[in-house]
């Protein structure tokens, strides 16, 4: 499979870049680049790419989920279908006079080559629905990777009549009821001057424009049946709350496309860490004496143990970085970090012994202390 070329590099930004200025690149490529203008040889696939770039870029959610992701990450969150969902391409260029409609020079016929319809227009190719599963994991598995396995119920292409719908045997015809075109006009008044003229997918054959002569007797016609699914799932390092998987073509089936299965992933709290982003949070106790003295200390993390170097004389709440013992991000290799909250333990239930050894070290301030301070 090619490498997919970055989407920043492709619009000519910088990450850093604001909303703004990915906008005016974006209109200036697309203004070059659009097939009803620019005729030559490539200028349609360029213009699909800048076009793909600034949906997401243009998108905080999906921003956000690129760049922390990366693509090969990206593409398992988001279909073709998500990536187009609610962009509002028609505002990049409305200070310039385009519309989106009929001959505009900006037509809308250019993005049914993406998915099967406009991006500006409710209806959608015949695909299947997109189903969802929500999935619980541990934060060590989450900073690990994992494997799950997982069962869901979704509808699948019935097994006798190889999801047409009709008994083996028979044929499929016109819709009568939209006579094989697939939608339904409907007139309504709205007053005594005018009318009101809806077009709308058949209730009949479901905007396909076909129907069976003869319906299943297994699925009734419907063309799919419930079946049970087992799958495995690859969970990812460092994935976190609210990231999701997508399984594409594990979701409901449709005339054209199935759906896609979207994977939910939610990380449980942990007894110990807290998380926050790559970085992780845990609190150590460690005795007076080690505080005092120095020591090195055993510190839990995600990965197993690591050693930790008190210096002598840390004070409680004293916060230790442990680089690189945090969690991993999912399309690069470096990890977080480990923030160690120390907590000093006050002795309790001395011996008179370590009673007069904790009076010799002077804990009393000595005179002169405060002097200076109220001067």
């Amino acid at each position: 499979m090619a490498t997919k070329r970055d989407y920043y590099d492709i619009l000519g930004v910088s990450k850093s870049s604001s909303k703004d200025e990915i906008k005016d690149s974006y209109r200036k490529l697309a203004l070059k680049y659009h097939p009803d203008r620019n005729k030559e040889k490539g200028a349609e696939e360029k213009f699909k790419k800048i076009s793909e770039a600034y949906a997401v870029l243009s998108d905080d959610e999906k921003r956000s989920a690129y760049d922390q992701f990366g693509h090969s990450g990206f593409d398992q969150r988001y279909s073709q279908e998500d990536i187009f969902r609610n962009v509002d391409f028609e505002d990049v260029f409305r200070e310039f006079g385009f519309s989106f409609g009929g001959n505009s020079p900006f037509g809308n016929s250019i993005f049914s080559s993406f998915f099967g319809g406009s991006p500006f227009s409710a209806r959608q190719s015949a695909r299947g629905a997109d189903l969802r599963y929500d999935l619980e994991i541990t934060l060590e598995e989450a900073a690990k990777g994992t494997t799950k396995q997982i069962s869901f119920k979704h509808k699948k292409p019935c097994p006798h009549c190889s999801g047409t719908g009709a008994e083996p045997g028979t044929k499929i015809i016109s819709c009568k009821t939209c006579n094989g075109k697939g939608q339904v006009r409907t007139s309504r008044r709205i007053g005594p001057f005018g009318s009101f003229t809806s077009i709308s997918d058949c209730p009949e054959c479901k905007g396909i424009g076909k129907t069976p002569e003869k319906g299943c007797k297994k699925c009734k016609g419907k063309g799919t049946v419930f079946s049970s699914e087992n799958l495995q799932v690859n969970i990812p390092a460092g994935i976190d709350t609210g990231d999701r998987l997508r399984l594409s073509g594990m979701g409901e089936p449709g005339p054209s496309s199935s759906g896609d299965l979207y994977v939910i992933v939610h990380v449980s709290e942990h007894r110990l860490f807290k998380r926050d982003g790559q970085d992780i949070y845990i609190e150590m106790p460690v005795s007076f004496s080690q505080a005092a003295l120095g020591s090195e200390v055993e510190v839990p993390t995600l990965f197993g143990k690591a050693k930790l170097k008190v210096p002598k004389g840390t004070q409680t709440h004293t916060v230790f970085r442990m680089k690189g013992e945090g969690m991993p991000a999912s399309h690069r290799r470096a990890k977080g970090s480990q923030f160690v909250r120390v907590i000093v333990r006050t002795p309790s239930n001395l011996s008179g012994k370590q009673k007069k050894l904790l009076s010799e070290l002077g804990d009393v301030p000595k005179k002169g202390f405060f002097e200076g301070m109220f001067r």
